[in-house]
């Protein structure tokens, strides 16, 4: 049972990840009454602090899907607003490599489909341009995206939590959303933590990640068949021992199920390979040493001298899926109550790569759903 709220606030964001953030941006920019509400003890703790840190062009997400084509109206906004805002991040461009020739085969077709994105920038290489670009690599042919960047995401996030509480939002950690119930107008929701109360708002935005099913599934009244069955896909990361030769992110061409073993760089230029794909029961974020056996082959198709021993543990993330092993990757959900007709509420679910990349298109798209 949901007490009676002792507190009041307008619009109540919960998750401070990311999306989360620039959705309290957007709305707080706006002159809306914002409030985040976030369980971590710091903004951006899971998702949006464990992924490869990538500006993603667009190339491979379904024609007409939400990840495409947020991902695409995304990234210039955010090259855009790192640059205003002085945000470390580079557009050192990716290279996808293939290693034979059934791969060079599909070559033509990712780019067609890019162009179909609007992403229409790819230009085709042979396997002389790819040793132009990259002497160490190993390939018959590619594609190279100028487009694809790099960012320091927790400068990022430093900036939207500013942006919002210039405007006046307000931003609360250690503050887990546990319960809720539907109201004539709005919600009370039970906060737990260290103080504890029951708080009413007119609008729930749903930006909890991981936690967003969970979420949805706490406030009384909402219908359970409009919510998803989370799905938790970890995927582990090993860092380059030495100094790494590359200077562009390489992506292999895509396998069945995921984009392979990438190799990805950060600011200061340390390359890092993965994520790879467990799906798991539990978040634990423990890196097994013993997963880089599978990482050595996948990397030596297309940098055969990788050496032995060279890779070290690093980190892992989650991914918020909403799709069962084995099936076709989900779009992104931003329900709103078109969907589930329930008008106090927006869920977010599945909201994975490209969240960061598109994390300003997405406030802008939650904003106009209120609007």
């Amino acid at each position: 049972m949901t007490a009676a709220a002792s507190e009041h606030a307008d619009i109540v964001v919960a998750g401070a990840g990311v999306v989360g953030l620039a959705i309290a941006r957007a709305l707080a920019m706006a002159g809306r009454d914002v409030l985040v509400l976030e369980a971590g003890s710091m903004i951006g703790s899971e998702t949006s602090s464990r992924n490869s840190e990538v500006i993603h062009a667009g190339i491979y997400y379904p024609r007409g899907s939400l990840k495409a084509r947020l991902c695409t109206e995304g990234r210039p906004l955010l090259y855009h607003y790192c640059a205003d805002r002085g945000i470390p991040h580079r557009a050192i461009g990716k290279l996808i490599v293939a290693t034979n020739d059934d791969e060079t085969a599909v070559l033509g077709g990712i780019r067609a489909a890019a162009a179909g994105n609007g992403v229409t920038d790819l230009e085709r290489l042979d396997a002389r341009g790819i040793l132009a670009l990259e002497p160490a690599l190993r390939a018959t042919a590619g594609l190279y995206s100028p487009s694809t960047g790099i960012i320091d995401s927790h400068s990022l996030m430093q900036a939207y939590q500013a942006d919002s509480e210039a405007a006046g939002a307000t931003i609360v950690c250690r503050t887990p959303i546990v319960a809720g119930a539907l109201t004539d107008d709005g919600l009370v929701l039970e906060t737990g933590g260290e103080m504890p109360l029951a708080l009413g708002c007119r609008l729930l935005i749903n930006a909890a990640g991981l936690g967003a099913p969970a979420l949805a599934a706490a406030i009384a009244g909402f219908p359970s068949a409009a919510i998803p069955r989370p799905y938790l896909c970890k995927g582990s990361y090993f860092s380059l021992g030495h100094t790494s030769p590359f200077r562009h992110l390489i992506y292999p061409v895509p396998e069945p199920g995921g984009l392979g073993i990438h190799l990805t760089l950060d600011l200061g230029g340390q390359a890092r390979f993965g994520p790879d794909v467990e799906w798991v029961d539990s978040i634990d974020y423990a890196v097994d040493p013993a997963r880089a056996v599978r990482f050595y082959p996948a990397i030596r198709r297309y940098w055969p001298d990788l050496a032995d021993g060279a890779l070290l543990p690093g980190y892992s993330g989650i991914r918020p899926k909403i799709s069962a092993p084995g099936a076709p990757a989900a779009d992104f959900r931003i329900d709103g109550v078109i969907v589930h007709g329930v008008p106090q509420i927006v869920n977010l679910f599945g909201i994975e790569s490209p969240g960061l990349t598109a994390s300003l298109a997405i406030a802008e798209y939650v904003a106009a759903m209120l609007a």
